[in-house]
């Protein structure tokens, strides 16, 4: 009885393999993967913003309303539960992190009206760490779009869909293209008096993925 029973779950794992068991499995890991690398990158943005914002507070007292729509932009994204595989979870954690990015961009804009602040290498070097973390937030997500993308496909291909449909995989939803088109624009980041802006300083280790 015991070899009969050893024989069929041999057979069992061999058929799951041939219709795509264990490519479903190994594609999730890395989709996984890659959404906390996007975490990550998001979080390290986050934890630039409170020495931006003090930094900037330092030259321009008087910019009150970017100073508060930074600050409960960053508010916003840390107060989201998010859970990746549920599109509206999703869709709200892309309006905040848009949101967020377009306070850092009015943030930066201004500099233009201090010229003792875009001189000031604290600030430049907080500068050049935002646009090498809006580098690898790019980075991060397109990674991660490629991943959901090649997962969804897996899942929709026979025979693998019999696969999925056993075992409870469903596609994952993506970051929509409407939203990319906003998120995607990092902030600008000029120096105005043509140097090209200092070497950004080594990445800090990224923070513990959290969901949220």
């Amino acid at each position: 009885m015991n070899t009969v029973r050893i024989a069929v779950l041999m057979l069992l794992v061999i058929m799951l393999s041939g219709c795509g068991y264990n490519a479903i499995q190994k594609q999730d890991e890395a989709v996984k993967a890659q959404w906390s690398e996007v975490l990550n990158q998001y979080q390290r943005r986050a934890d630039l913003v409170p020495n931006l914002v003090n930094t900037v507070k330092g030259y321009a007292q008087h910019e009150d309303k970017v100073f508060t729509e930074v600050t409960e932009a960053r508010a916003r994204v840390g107060n989201i539960q998010i859970n990746a595989d549920d599109p509206d979870s999703l869709a709200k954690f892309q309006a905040a992190q848009g949101q967020l990015t377009g306070a850092l961009s009015r943030l930066m804009a201004v500099s233009e009206n201090y010229p003792d602040l875009k001189a000031s290498g604290l600030f430049q070097n907080l500068q050049a760490q935002l646009e090498g973390t809006e580098n690898r937030i790019t980075v991060a997500r397109n990674r991660y779009i490629q991943g959901v993308q090649q997962y969804n496909t897996l899942l929709r291909t026979f025979p693998n869909n019999l696969t999925a449909k056993m075992f409870g995989y469903q596609v994952k939803p993506n970051f929509t293209v409407e939203n990319e088109a906003v998120i995607s624009k990092p902030p600008t980041v000029d120096f105005g008096n043509g140097t090209p802006a200092p070497a950004a300083q080594p990445a800090m280790p990224a923070p513990a993925t959290s969901a949220h």
